[in-house]
């Protein structure tokens, strides 16, 4: 296992002029007061809606000097500024023997706006695969990005990619994902709610709620025991669920 490119991630709390506000009043970003340690090979961030995983994701990915929006550091569009004053405030705790040599952000809610940035240039596009981006499903899309873009030695953050996926496409992440750690000595940051991108082996896996943040075994993960019971058990779970109409 190599060392990672990122240790730790710590919110400086001390330096917030008004922690009460958002995105300080989050119970996830404050228990980044505390310090998370990140996995050298993959690190999930799960919860709810609302939990705090994206706004995280965001700071990590702004903080390391990826544009809000997604892409590499050479993108530098802006559809919109939305992303939180959260980046200003974290501590990365990197390793100076080992920087990364690549990397990219690829966030599901403005992969659309990222697609259209890129094909601004002929030459950049193919290095993505030599395919328009709209001329594909959203899936073909990021599966292509990914196979195309991401290669070795890489730090590589990723906000729910599974939105674009069917569930055979997110086995062919779990396959670039583990060719990435394996092959290429890669770190990756994710956040999402499938649990088949959640089952990588060699990974840590962090729960925000409303108590904060706390790691978390696979099986013991919502995602898993849910889906679980309602394959297992299908009809009662429906039943149930129906029944309150």
């Amino acid at each position: 296992m190599p060392d990672p490119f990122l240790r730790s991630v710590k919110l400086l709390r001390e330096r917030i002029p008004e922690p009460v506000r958002y995105p300080f009043d989050i119970p996830a970003v404050k228990a980044l007061e505390a310090g998370l340690e990140l996995h050298p090979n993959v690190t999930f961030l799960i919860g709810e809606n609302g939990s705090g995983k994206s706004t995280i994701i965001e700071a990590l990915a702004v903080s390391m000097g990826f544009n809000a929006e997604g892409g590499g550091r050479n993108q530098l569009f802006s559809t919109r500024k939305s992303e939180s004053e959260l980046h200003q405030h974290l501590r990365i705790t990197k390793n100076a023997l080992r920087r990364p040599k690549t990397g990219f952000f690829l966030r599901a809610e403005s992969f659309y706006n990222l697609a259209s940035e890129l094909e601004r240039d002929a030459q950049t596009l193919e290095a993505y695969g030599g395919r328009s981006f709209h001329d594909q499903s959203h899936g073909e899309g990021f599966i292509a990005l990914v196979n195309h873009r991401f290669g070795a030695n890489g730090l590589y953050i990723l906000d729910e990619p599974e939105a674009a996926l069917s569930p055979q496409r997110q086995l062919a992440l779990l396959k670039s994902i583990d060719i990435l750690v394996k092959d290429g000595a890669s770190q990756l940051i994710i956040a999402t709610h499938s649990p088949i991108v959640l089952a990588y082996p060699d990974s840590r896996i962090y729960a925000l709620s409303a108590a904060g943040i706390e790691p978390v075994e696979y099986e013991h993960t919502e995602h898993f025991a849910l889906t679980r019971d309602f394959l297992n058990d299908r009809e009662r779970y429906l039943r149930r669920l129906l029944a309150d109409r």
